[in-house]
């Protein structure tokens, strides 16, 4: 991994303080969901690296499930308009279902989203985000369980990517501006 450490221009968040933050979380989601069987939706593909962390932290027998969706957009900025590339396996329907993310941008395609589960009625429907970056929202989310609060800087580690390389950081770390050179993030 060392090799990897020159493009990296900080550590913004240590993995200790990951791990802290993943364990109080899955403390929280146990006491919230006593008694059910919540079904955790992993969205693909930075959110696996926190969705495996966070289920075992996790109190209560809970199901997992993935989506893969892409946003179209110019760069790395999202539109919004959303295509689902992988669909729910497992219908929701009066389940708890907690959405996991790696990291909270604009909103927007968490928000379509979010749009097309409610329309499965399901008991509850809720966000758990590793990330957020609060300056760059466009569309106002109630996010239940966060870990941390992020500047716009661009952020890898911990499942979070750029160009598919970097998720396997422990650390959550700031990328040098040359590394990708212009793009947004």
């Amino acid at each position: 991994m060392s090799s990897m450490m020159p493009d990296v221009q900080e550590v913004l968040i240590s993995s200790e303080e990951i791990e802290s933050k993943v364990s109080e979380i899955g403390a929280r989601v146990s006491e919230d969901y006593r008694g059910e069987r919540p079904l955790l939706v992993g969205i693909l593909r930075g959110a696996v690296v926190v969705m495996s962390d966070l289920m075992r932290n996790i109190d209560l027998p809970c199901e997992i499930d993935f989506m893969d969706i892409s946003s179209y957009g110019t760069g790395t900025s999202s539109s919004g308009v959303v295509r689902i590339l992988k669909d729910l396996e497992e219908d929701i329907t009066g389940r708890h279902v907690l959405i996991v993310e790696d990291i909270i941008d604009t909103g927007l395609t968490l928000s379509y989203l979010l749009r097309s589960l409610l329309a499965r009625k399901p008991a509850s429907l809720e966000i758990c985000a590793l990330l957020s970056k609060p300056s760059r929202r466009r569309v106002e989310l109630d996010v239940k369980y966060l870990g941390f609060e992020v500047p716009d800087e661009f952020v890898v580690g911990y499942g979070l990517d750029y160009a598919g390389a970097y998720r396997n950081l422990p650390d959550i770390c700031v990328l040098k501006p040359e590394v990708f050179s212009g793009d947004e993030g």
